[in-house]
């Protein structure tokens, strides 16, 4: 069996990859940014010494809780994916790829993992200042994860560091692939967006308590951290996103053109950019444009006079270098997605600028005429994030490799009937798991802070000294 309702084993098992990872990366910036926001919440508290911070800090620590809960569990899925699903990517790969994975687990998860619990579970025992390290220890292990997830993926937009023995990728230079640009350039916007999507959650949840005159005091000092970081994050995500756009021009010509829908190499000096566009891959041009002259030269390339090559004469070089076969992306989600991630972008620093105008104006403690799209916002940069995978993911296609290894080679050859029960199976699981995490998340903020007027106490650590040796 081929095929099964018209879908095959490679598109079936394409659409599962990118759910799960789509799944799977609500989860992953929220804990990254969020650990960060604690870690400083928890310093604010620690030299203060004001018991409302610490409390304060412990709420959001029981938010940051359940999402890292309920995101541990959909990262497993992906790891028997690669094997599963894509068995020549895995042998083609394997020894490249297996290693940032392999440091991700030891390195970072296991950190972050167990100095998660020592904070947590072991505030009345633990010295101050151990508790205060462990969830900064916390907040670099998020960051340290990302880090080699970001340089695994890297490598595959822009291979470096190898060698092909037998058909396969083999590692010749380990610290190329630790300092591929291509994943220093990510991660700075990986890095960046991790911060926005933590940042506007604390923002919605600080507002909302800030509306209710409840514990002003605390989600005032909460409201301020989350706008810096919410400052810092959108704006870094535009810097590092400018970048990248850039450096795609050098190394993914193809992807950029689609980036823009730039069918044909512009004629004279300049290049325009297309506000909007109705490409057609059909027809390899666009149905209607709207474009703006000279601005694609600036963003490609800082200047006012050069052009990147279209992609019609893209795909005459490929079939030159690499053989016949399509090697132009579907252009129109690519298209669209970019631009989706780029508004969201701008509409993030802009409610940002605004409530950091109000911070000047002393009218931070009431949220204004903004308040319903402060509540709202945290959705913004999770669906950055995934429009973001999606032209990036998408527009690097036919490759899984760049230039190396086509994505119908990496595919195994599966009966596409199991590939699509496995797809409705994870769906329902993943379903149920984003439901009972929002579900918490928006039950637990709304809740508050709690203060109860006897603090319970850790239960005492055993006593393992036998009895006859305490003398």
């Amino acid at each position: 069996m081929n095929e099964i309702l018209g879908f095959s084993t490679l598109d079936l098992s394409r659409f599962q990859f990118a759910t799960t990872s789509i799944f799977h990366y609500f989860f992953v910036p929220f804990t990254v940014g969020f650990a960060l926001i604690i870690a400083i919440l928890q310093t604010l508290a620690y030299r203060s010494g004001d018991p409302k911070l610490e409390n304060l800090t412990r709420f959001f620590g029981h938010l940051f809780f359940i999402n890292f809960a309920v995101g541990v569990v959909t990262g497993i899925v992906q790891e028997f994916q690669f094997g599963m699903n894509w068995q020549g990517f895995s042998n083609f790969v394997g020894n490249i790829f297996g290693i940032p994975l392999a440091l991700e687990v030891l390195m970072a998860f296991f950190l972050e993992s167990t100095f998660l619990g020592l904070w947590w579970f072991g505030k009345d025992r633990l010295p101050a200042w151990a508790s205060l390290a462990s969830i900064w220890i916390v907040a670099a292990g998020t960051t340290i994860s990302a880090f080699w997830i970001i340089i695994a993926n890297a490598w595959m937009q822009h291979p470096v560091g190898f060698e092909i023995k037998d058909g396969r990728a083999v590692m010749t230079d380990a610290w190329a692939i630790v300092t591929n640009p291509k994943g220093l350039e990510w991660f700075a916007h990986i890095w960046a967006g991790s911060l926005t999507v933590a940042a506007f959650f604390v923002l919605a949840v600080s507002a909302y308590h800030l509306r209710r005159r409840a514990n002003v005091e605390a989600f005032r000092v909460s409201f301020r951290v989350a706008l810096i970081t919410a400052l810092i994050g959108s704006g870094g995500v535009i810097l590092a996103g400018h970048e990248q756009g850039q450096s795609a021009v050098r190394d993914q010509p193809m992807k950029y053109a689609a980036f823009s829908a730039l069918w044909d190499t512009p004629e004279g000096n300049q290049m325009p950019e297309s506000l909007v566009a109705l490409p057609s891959n059909a027809a390899r041009e666009n149905r209607f444009e709207l474009s703006v002259p000279y601005v694609g030269s600036f963003l490609a390339f800082n200047n006012f006079t050069e052009k990147a090559k279209g992609i019609n004469d893209l795909q005459k070089e490929y079939e030159a270098k690499y053989g016949p076969g399509n090697y132009t992306p579907w252009v129109w989600p690519v298209y669209w997605s970019f631009r989706v991630m780029v508004g969201l972008g701008f509409l993030m620093l802009l409610v940002t600028l605004v409530y950091v105008w109000r911070w000047r104006q002393g009218k931070l403690d009431d949220p204004g005429r903004l308040y319903p799209l402060l509540l709202a916002m945290p959705l913004a940069p999770h669906l950055a994030n995934f429009s973001g995978w999606i032209a990036t993911e998408m527009g690097r296609q036919p490759w899984i490799v760049q230039g190396l290894l086509r994505t119908g080679d990496a595919v195994s050859q599966l009966n596409p009937l199991w590939v699509l029960l496995s797809l409705a199976a994870f769906w329902v699981v993943y379903l149920t798991l984003i439901g009972l995490d929002v579900f918490l998340l928006t039950r637990t903020a709304r809740a508050g802070m709690h203060e109860p007027d006897v603090e319970t106490p850790s239960v005492p650590a055993p006593d393992y000294v036998p009895e006859g040796a305490r003398a």
